[in-house]
């Protein structure tokens, strides 16, 4: 009888972690989603025009940037 009662007591304690650790889960996907997508950070010089700009799209133009450049090494003239 004993032994029931604390697999219970155990059973309700790993659901409360559980359950516990979800919710943090969902907090910081959260402030994740929304800390990306704030614009917060300054421009670069000679882009976007000095408007602020969100982690997500400094990504996007580094991207093109290093594909621009991987481009026009490729097409070089040079054999």
């Amino acid at each position: 009888m004993r032994t029931e009662s604390v697999k219970r007591r155990h059973k309700r304690r790993r659901g409360q972690a559980m359950l516990e650790y979800s919710m943090l889960n969902w907090v910081l996907v959260v402030a994740l989603v929304l800390g990306m997508s704030v614009r917060m950070i300054p421009a670069p010089d000679g882009s976007g025009g000095g408007r602020p700009m969100n982690v997500i799209e400094l990504f996007l133009r580094a991207y093109q940037v290093y594909y621009d450049s991987f481009y026009f090494v490729l097409n070089l003239p040079f054999p």
